[in-house]
């Protein structure tokens, strides 16, 4: 049977709330991910609500007291960034990214202008994980403050608005201690003998433990990876993300062999026992006031709701692990020669991958038995372990904000959501999105020097620059599987780009005042 013509069912997911492409916890309105997941907390990592010791800076800085322009600027113009343009032979399609920046004045940041216009020719596309071709700042040694701290163009502070958004250590120890103790309890339940799912584990993904959650700790994904060995996978409709799972052999003893149907083992039917498990063991649990909500369309979790001592939510997602290869639409993603090396692209590639039942949408309803790739566990190892040089971040290491811009990045989708949340435009938009093209940030300017905490709200104004442009082509590779375009026009209409669009470049005209807000 042709996985691509295999006819989409009418029938509506049987899934929880939306968390799609997981692996974040951002607020409820933001919350969704393509392909992650929230992650529960097991431990609380040393530096959650403080932050690392200030690095000394190897050159000089602006004098103290010197601050930026504090007037409303009405657009931005391009920094001049010289470097011979390199070619993307497969890439023509993506925006071209911000440049390398040119040796500048941190105090004296350029003129604002219109913003960049969407992509050029191939010709002058950066290739995959091209190395940046910034020139190095020439200054002289004098101690300052970091001019990170104090006001970026339009007013706004980036320091200021990260210590905002810290966890508090407390209010953290104080949600483990909770969604642990239903967890485990669930996890217990699964692992039982009578269970389908008695093989079953905790995957640690997430916000949480990449260190780039923000906000408060009320949202967290618990992945149960469950593996199933001996396994093949067809393409759905040339996706590239989507899968059908079949099994090699059908033995008798495979407790899986239940939700087989027609050789496609059936992604809403083991949703469906997943979800009936959870529900029956929660009606167990009386020392802790906690509920499962209403199943949405097409989602993958299982959401409880968590009432006592505060309102904590907690998608719980079952995953397919498989140890084969990484299926052939993976082949030119994970762009990370350039910035972590060959050689730990190759490592990331044998470790396993993993697939969720979320599934594939045909014009308004949902093919039922697909299950879509997962790589939340690589991306997490990816933010763990960040920078070019193996130090960065690190206790003695060299610092960088690369994080830093992605929690910003992170916080101004959350807010936008907010201040907007009766707009439709508005809803399909997640903080996979942001995640995704700050990876290819990443990929684009590899070097750590390139992240120069001093730079933070330079490096900022490129990663929005960059997401801008996405939005304006209608065009965001997903960072592993390049032909799935997490813009394109069945995913997200124009419509709703162009809305994100204007309120992005009314934010970064005016200071971004949304980060004053709520």
């Amino acid at each position: 049977m042709d996985p691509g013509h295999r006819k989409a069912t009418g029938r509506t997911s049987k899934a929880g709330a939306t968390t799609t492409y997981v692996s974040e916890v951002a607020s409820t309105s933001s919350r969704s991910e393509p392909n992650g997941s929230r992650a529960p907390l097991r431990d609380v990592p040393a530096d959650a609500g403080r932050r690392g010791p200030a690095r000394t800076p190897p050159l000089s800085r602006p004098a103290n007291g010197a601050k930026e322009p504090q007037e409303k600027p009405q657009g931005r113009a391009p920094r001049a960034r010289p470097g011979k343009p390199c070619v993307r032979g497969n890439d023509a399609r993506l925006p071209a990214p911000p440049g390398t920046r040119t040796a500048r004045a941190r105090e004296s940041p350029a003129a604002p202008a219109p913003p960049a216009a969407p992509a050029p020719p191939a010709s002058s596309l950066c290739a995959r994980g091209a190395r940046s071709s910034r020139m190095p700042r020439a200054r002289a040694p004098k101690p300052s403050p970091d001019p990170a701290a104090s006001a970026a163009p339009g007013g706004w502070k980036p320091r200021a608005v990260l210590e905002r958004l810290r966890l508090n250590r407390d209010e953290i120890s104080a949600a483990a201690q909770v969604v642990n103790r239903v967890v485990d309890r669930l996890l217990r339940r699964m692992q039982s003998c009578e269970s389908e799912f008695k093989g079953v584990a905790l995957l640690n993904t997430g916000s949480y433990y990449e260190r780039v959650k923000i906000s408060a700790p009320n949202e967290f994904d618990v992945m149960f990876k469950l593996e199933v060995p001996r396994i093949q996978v067809e393409e759905y409709s040339d996706t590239g993300a989507y899968y059908f799972v079949k099994f090699k052999r059908n033995p008798k003893a495979n407790p899986l062999i239940r939700f087989v149907e027609e050789e496609i083992l059936s992604a809403s039917k083991m949703l469906l026992k997943f979800r009936k498990i959870i529900k029956e063991e929660i009606k167990n649990i009386g020392e802790t006031d906690v509920s499962v909500e209403k199943k949405k369309p097409g989602s993958p979790a299982v959401t409880l709701l968590i009432r006592k001592p505060e309102e904590i939510s907690v998608d719980i997602i079952l995953a397919l692990e498989s140890k084969s290869s990484w299926p052939a639409s993976t082949q030119e993603g994970l762009p990370v020669q350039s910035w972590l090396g060959t050689k730990v692209r190759n490592k990331l590639r044998q470790e396993p991958f993993y697939l969720v039942p979320k599934h594939a949408k045909e014009g308004n309803v949902f093919q039922e038995e697909t299950w879509r790739l997962s790589f939340s566990h690589i991306e997490k190892n990816i933010l763990n372990n960040h920078g070019t040089s193996k130090t960065c971040c690190e206790t003695d290491g060299v610092k960088c904000c690369r994080k830093d811009c992605l929690k910003l990045m992170k916080h101004l989708l959350e807010q936008l959501k907010k201040n907007f949340k009766d707009r439709k435009e508005m809803d399909k938009f997640c903080s996979y999105h942001v995640k995704t093209a700050f990876f290819h940030m990443c990929s684009r300017n590899p070097l750590d020097s390139y992240w120069d905490p001093r730079d933070l709200s330079l490096c900022f104004d490129d990663c929005v620059t960059y997401f801008l442009q996405c939005l304006r082509i209608e065009i965001l590779e997903h960072y592993f599987i390049p032909k799935f375009n997490l813009f394109s026009q069945d995913k997200i209409d124009k419509t709703s780009k162009e809305f994100l669009s204007k309120k992005i470049e009314y934010e970064r005209n005016n200071g971004f005042p949304i980060f004053g807000k709520f």
